[in-house]
């Protein structure tokens, strides 16, 4: 007998089909950012990034043309299993030979590569403005900025990105999830914390003026506590993130970097879908702040992972991934984070979720508390094993992006 029959018999003793469990997984798409790949330097810009982002280390290989990020996007997909989308920013806007096109101009041509790329491989594209590391973010303002000429500048830009989401669904012909988040905020105590935010909203309110189609575009917003030189105030706090999504009817987004050290995503989901048909997920790992870490298959990945499964929500919640570090083979992160959330879905498919609910409600705690505890030793290493073969990417990936390293990475200038 093998070890995934082994391993099904076991989950079956529990109640959990782990065919189910599979068939399940492969279908629940996970969006990829494609700014791991370059340490999210985009094409459109060279400004060193700002606003609470920095990428540290210097490991050799990092992609410096689109040429090159697509092909170690190619790479990093071959070896992640199941359903993907393609998460981009504005500024990996691919221009022609000596063309300059602000970001309040770009257009769906200029990312005509992209969607090639996605059609090739039958997926879709998210998308996201770039309200960073451009000379127009002044004194770290973007949307809420009391400079008109500033503001409006990245209201054009937000309303060429809504054009350009449409053109990704109508294209790809899978719906697209645009996702707004601004760095805007200060470094000390502010002494108005009211206009700023007005600001925000007006513009917030200017950009969705443009029409789109809501079957094909879901916009996003998301929030942040603090950053980097925005230690003591974020306009775009979780509050007013919240509170506008509802006004506007747009889609709640939540990046467990964004809180505070002691708050945690997976307890906010469950509130979110009583409230929300969709709601969005940026998956990273902050270590004691927003500092978007690979993703590994740790207690709160699981902890989201759960929530999104015993609440039948695998349709409701948009998961994507968001971290970036220079330190370590970029691919190798890539790929480690992408099955690290694989994993973690999987674990929480092969709970017997609908015992632990029963249980909770009869306030058997002590058998909710013991029968949790059993399936964390349960076999998932086997049928994970078997889900990466269903797939066809090999387990042991790293020899894989060793091999790449040495054939295309170290070559780079």
């Amino acid at each position: 007998m093998s070890r995934y029959s082994e391993a099904k018999e076991i989950y079956a003793a529990y109640g959990v089909d782990t065919e189910k469990a599979l068939d399940t997984l492969k279908n629940i798409p996970v969006s990829i950012h494609c700014w791991q790949g370059d340490d999210v330097t985009g094409f459109d810009s060279r400004e060193s990034l700002s606003g609470g982002i920095q990428t540290t280390g210097n490991y050799p290989g990092k992609a410096t043309t689109p040429e090159q990020l697509l092909a170690d996007i190619d790479k990093a997909f071959s070896l992640m299993p199941g359903k993907k989308k393609l998460n981009l920013h504005a500024s990996y806007a691919i221009f022609g030979d000596g063309e300059a096109v602000d970001r309040d101009k770009i257009e769906p041509k200029h990312f005509e590569q992209w969607v090639t790329f996605a059609k090739e491989r039958g997926i879709g594209i998210d998308f996201n403005p770039t309200f960073f590391a451009h000379p127009m973010v002044k004194d770290n303002l973007t949307l809420s900025s009391p400079d008109e000429t500033v503001r409006t500048y990245w209201v054009n830009h937000g309303k060429a990105c809504l054009k350009i989401a449409e053109y990704f669904a109508t294209e790809t012909g899978v719906p697209c999830v645009m996702n707004i988040w601004i760095p805007d905020g200060y470094k000390d105590i502010p002494a108005d914390r009211l206009s700023p935010r007005a600001r925000f909203k007006k513009s917030l309110d200017e950009i969705l003026s443009v029409p789109y189609d809501r079957s094909k575009v879901y916009v996003t917003l998301e929030s942040k506590v603090f950053g980097i030189g925005l230690e003591s105030y974020t306009v775009g706090s979780a509050e007013f993130c919240l509170s506008y999504s509802d006004k506007a009817g747009i889609t709640p987004l939540m990046d467990n970097g964004h809180y505070h050290p002691t708050e945690v995503v997976s307890d906010k989901i469950s509130s979110l879908l009583l409230f929300n048909e969709k709601i969005a997920l940026h998956i990273t790992r902050p270590v004691r702040w927003d500092s978007d870490h690979v993703v590994l298959f740790d207690d709160e990945t699981k902890e989201i992972a759960k929530e999104i499964v015993r609440n039948n929500a695998t349709d409701r919640v948009f998961i994507a991934t968001d971290y970036f570090d220079a330190s370590i083979n970029r691919i190798a992160a890539w790929v480690t984070g992408i099955r690290s959330v694989q994993k973690a879905l999987l674990f929480a498919l092969l709970q017997p979720n609908e015992k632990l609910q029963k249980l909770q409600d009869e306030s058997n705690f002590t058998q909710l508390m013991a029968l949790s505890e059993d399936m964390k030793t349960a076999p998932l290493g086997d049928v994970w094993a078997e889900y990466l073969r269903r797939e066809d990417v090999p387990a042991d990936y790293i020899s894989e992006v060793a091999k790449y390293e040495q054939e295309v990475l170290v070559n780079r200038k």
